[in-house]
């Protein structure tokens, strides 16, 4: 890959994983929370393939696949629970959702 090293994909994992953090610690949107939380595990999955890679190993690629496929089912799920908070409370604000705790 030329003059890129492990260390420019564990950087740019690290940021990506800053961000997800940072949009999960700021936000109130149930929607743009669970993207953060996705954005963090594509984070974890690119420092994953790039110890895999810089490993000569295929494991890093293994489990990746593993947290995608996780990530699609959880996707479904929390997409799912979303929709019927918002049906049922007509937002999907953090502070205005108070239906799980009753």
């Amino acid at each position: 890959m030329g003059d890129l090293g492990v260390n420019h994909f564990l950087f740019l994992s690290a940021i990506l994983f800053i961000i997800g953090m940072m949009g999960v610690l700021t936000r109130r949107n149930l929607l743009i929370i669970f993207m953060c939380v996705e954005l963090m595990a594509n984070a974890v999955n690119l420092s994953l393939v790039a110890f895999g890679w810089e490993l000569n190993s295929l494991n890093g690629q293994g489990f990746a696949i593993f947290i995608i496929a996780i990530a699609a089912a959880e996707a479904a799920v929390g997409l799912a629970i979303i929709m019927a908070l918002s049906r049922r409370q007509r937002t999907v604000d953090v502070d205005d959702i108070r239906a799980l705790r009753d």
